[in-house]
């Protein structure tokens, strides 16, 4: 471990890296970048250069996150990740929204093959959908309109 601080270089190295990986909230890039900064000004100059050349993008790492979590997960789970990462609350509203219902049937379904038979079944699966960030309608519409379950 060295123990001076990144030169401005290396740091921009390091920061280069980071998001050759993966894409990266400018909030979460800062935070793993600080402890190799020299100052918190070399820090700013270095986000606001990577931002100006659209080498770090809000917008794309928000439109992969949800990607990446709406797998997973329902609208309300993935602007508050988004919301705990930095992001634009506009920029969350707009990529966050979504076919929530498409999404829960695909989960549920993935998740349990057959219908519930009694209302704990049902229950357990309501508070499986709740678990994952899906609104009460949603869950509430998705497992009457499937009957049963």
């Amino acid at each position: 471990m060295k123990d001076r601080p990144d030169t401005a270089i290396e740091l921009r190295a390091r920061a280069l890296r980071l998001l050759a990986r993966r894409e990266h909230s400018p909030l979460e890039l800062e935070r793993k970048l600080r402890p190799h900064a020299d100052s918190p000004e070399v820090l700013t100059t270095l986000i606001a250069e990577l931002k100006a050349r659209n080498q770090l993008s809000e917008a794309r790492y928000a439109e992969e996150r949800v990607r990446w979590l709406a797998r997973k997960y329902g609208a309300a789970k993935i602007r508050h990740d988004l919301k705990s990462k930095g992001i634009d609350p506009e920029l969350v509203e707009r990529v966050s929204s979504s076919d929530d219902l498409a999404r829960a049937t695909e989960i549920l379904n993935r998740k349990f093959r057959t219908p519930a038979a009694t209302r704990e079944e049902r229950a357990r699966r309501m508070r499986f959908l709740q678990s994952r960030g899906f609104s009460s309608e949603i869950i509430f519409s998705l497992l009457s309109a499937r009957g049963a379950g």
